[in-house]
């Protein structure tokens, strides 16, 4: 018995160890897939797929991933595979659709049209018909981005936010408090400075906030950026340094960028940068995570269209290098503009030509497994406008951020809005002792689909803790057993839950008992007639025995009743029938002398916990659909 129980528990350690490697790598595949970064959480997901750990969402995401990265033929694989799950979202047929015309199958692509419309799903035929477009069209599929309100905005231009180890930056031609203002001829608002707030809510922002120290002058700031260390900022001004206006051959004073150094709490020594000119704008700076490059954009000749985005090195003695074209994905004839690189090393940027809603739109880069861009994606509504959308920013989180936009409904003229990302839901809690309500370490919990096939193990840590994954508006059921305990089984849901919250809290208290006492063994399922709730001939039977064990052998034992049906029927009807099914079976154990007090709980399910393949996709005898047509009894205390 002693080494039984070593096995065992070296076994739980073991799985315990694999469980939360298995989920760590889950939450890194899913932080590299919010940032964008498609080839590397690729690599991650198959992992999760090979040791069949939430198998099903991985290779969701997994299909989304080959589709971002313009990789249609093993895109489809997946997909397919994707809408062969129960209970998937319509979404995916679509996405499927679109896919299979990545590959120019437009007969099967149809086919999953008409049955992505048939579901109740709504098509743009326009932008369906453009292959070339297919990733954008996967990505835009259901809303990926939702906005919150930014309070700061003013009458006038706002934009650039930049958030910073808890302060955010941005750029504002407000100038209110101040008597004399410089006014900007060509709009008639005050020229931009730079101005910081510690929230998106603080509604009062005025000449009190402007970045303190010498970046700002009568002249345009904005926007900018700051190395990880915080002591230096890149920021854009016009040509205006040392209390010299600059010009170039027709009289136009063009953008350029500066560095400054934090002293003291203040932005100073001004810089300008060696690779600036005179004759064309530079500006909208943007460094790569790793601080060895810095993105702009500039209408320098020799780029494809009017205004390009390039990069420079920065080299170890903080010289700059030649500025570099991004290339042809990204830039085009029109102008492409506000380059920004988030912590994955994902550029984003605005332009006027790739094919989007209006004037302006937001893209994402996509990175193949070498770190080369291989395509762009447009981030779509409600990024994305009619209208000019620009200055795109993402936390370190990769699901919150900011950009500005000058679409209807506006506070100004140009205004700031904070987006987020419908973050990953995790069920989480705690495993207790119902005696001690001391945490039980290295207990199994398993996760399943309503229909009771597993999707994950999880094993509790030393303080009884677990968590997971999980898909919001949908139904699970969770298995938890050790050692010297009853089986506990618990049905969650995650459907209502608003889309900010983040977990659902489920902790579970386990009965101990003796192994040697336990007599579920002796506690058989009782059955019942298509349709029907009456107690059969041969179920009194075994109820009968059920009485003769609670009355006579366990006078303390104390159980509980969980009834089903099979998957016949309207879901709604066969719940109500299941709970009759459950109602007789207490009545019977009442009326033949069970105390009351010892069934804690008599439920109908209906049919989510069916026990075989019959859940209606299947061709079944009605001997199969007879072993879901029952009532089982679960030992929940002992003494």
């Amino acid at each position: 018995m002693k080494l039984k129980n070593y096995i065992i528990a070296c076994f739980a350690i073991l799985i315990s160890i694999t469980t939360y490697a298995q989920y760590g790598s889950q939450k890194k595949a899913d932080n590299l897939f919010n940032k964008f970064a498609f080839a590397n959480a690729v690599e991650v997901y198959q992992e999760l797929i090979n040791k069949n750990y939430n198998a099903e969402y991985a290779t969701r995401q997994l299909a989304d991933s080959y589709a971002f990265m313009r990789n249609p033929d093993s895109a489809v694989v997946y997909y397919k595979k994707v809408v062969e799950q129960k209970n998937i979202p319509i979404a995916y047929y679509y996405n499927y659709a679109q896919a299979l015309r990545g590959i120019k199958d437009y007969k099967e692509s149809r086919k999953w049209l008409r049955k992505y419309k048939k579901e109740g799903g709504k098509i743009n035929d326009l932008n369906f018909s453009k292959d070339q477009d297919f990733i954008s069209s996967i990505f835009n599929a259901k809303q990926q981005y939702f906005l919150t309100d930014v309070k700061f905005n003013s009458k006038y231009a706002d934009f650039g936010a930049y958030e910073h180890n808890g302060t955010i930056y941005f750029a504002s031609s407000r100038d209110e408090g101040v008597s004399s203002k410089h006014i900007y001829g060509w709009n008639g608002e005050p020229f931009l400075d730079i101005y910081t707030t510690s929230n998106r809510t603080d509604s009062i922002v005025n000449h009190k906030s402007k970045l303190k120290g010498d970046v700002n002058t009568v002249y345009h700031e904005g926007p900018i950026t700051i190395t990880k260390d915080g002591k230096t900022m890149y920021f854009s001004r016009n040509d205006y340094n040392k209390n010299i206006l600059g010009n170039d051959q027709n009289g136009i004073t063009n953008l350029k960028i500066y560095k400054a150094s934090l002293i003291d709490g203040e932005w100073t020594n001004i810089e300008e940068l060696s690779f600036n000119n005179n004759q064309y704008s530079n500006g909208h700076p943007a460094l790569s995570h790793d601080e060895t490059k810095l993105y702009f954009a500039s209408d320098m000749p020799g780029g494809y269209g009017g205004s390009d985005i390039y990069y420079v090195d920065i080299k170890e003695d903080g010289t700059y290098g030649t500025p570099q074209n991004a290339g042809s994905i990204i830039n085009t004839n029109k102008n492409e503009r506000f380059p920004f690189v988030n912590s994955e090393g994902v550029l984003f940027f605005s332009s006027d030509g790739h094919p989007g809603l209006g004037m302006l739109d937001i893209f994402g880069t996509v990175l193949d497994k070498n770190n080369n861009i291989v395509s762009v994606i447009n981030l779509g509504v409600p990024v994305n406008s009619s209208k000019d959308d620009f200055s795109f920013f993402m936390n370190e989180d990769g699901i919150s951020g900011f950009f500005a936009s000058n679409r209807n409904g506006g506070v100004g003229g140009d205004d700031i809005y904070a987006y987020d990302r419908i973050p990953n839901l995790i069920i989480e809690g705690t495993v207790t002792d119902a005696n001690s309500n001391e945490p039980v370490a290295n207990a199994l919990v398993t996760l399943k689909d309503i229909g009771g096939n597993k999707i994950a193990d999880l094993v509790t840590d030393e303080n009884g803790y677990y968590q997971i994954n999980i898909d919001r508006d949908s139904n699970y059921i969770l298995d938890t057993k050790k050692e010297n305990y009853v089986d506990n089984t618990k049905n969650i849901t995650s459907k209502g839950i608003k889309k900010s919250v983040t977990s659902i809290t489920t902790n579970i208290s386990l009965n101990p008992v003796s192994i040697e006492d336990i007599p579920i063994e002796e506690l058989y399922p009782i059955y019942f007639d298509f349709n029907k709730y009456n107690i059969r001939e041969d179920g009194t039977v075994e109820l009968d025995r059920i009485v003769n064990l609670m009355t006579n052998v366990y006078p303390n034992m104390v159980i509980k009743i969980e009834s089903h049906t099979d998957s016949r029927g309207p879901d709604a009807y066969n719940l109500i029938l299941s709970q009759e099914r459950a109602k007789a079976t207490y009545d019977y154990l009442i009326k033949n002398g069970v105390d009351a007090s010892r069934i804690t709980e008599y439920k109908g399910y209906g049919e989510e916990k069916l026990t075989n393949k019959c859940d209606g996709t299947a061709k079944c005898t009605e001997e199969e659909h007879q072993l879901n047509r029952r009532t089982q009894f679960i030992v929940v205390k002992m003494k």
